[in-house]
């Protein structure tokens, strides 16, 4: 398992959301913001 990275920069990223937008590291700038990420569904872990 990694350490966890809080306080830290995210990488550089660019994702769908639920309204058929993306989000993205440079929209998020300067906003507080949890990056999480989990495995993928329906498996162990």
């Amino acid at each position: 398992m990694s350490k966890m990275l809080e306080g830290k920069p995210s990488p550089k990223f660019e994702l769908p959301c639920t309204s058929n937008l993306n989000v993205s590291d440079q929209a998020m700038k300067g906003k507080k913001y949890v990056l999480f990420f989990y495995p993928k569904d329906n498996t162990p872990g």
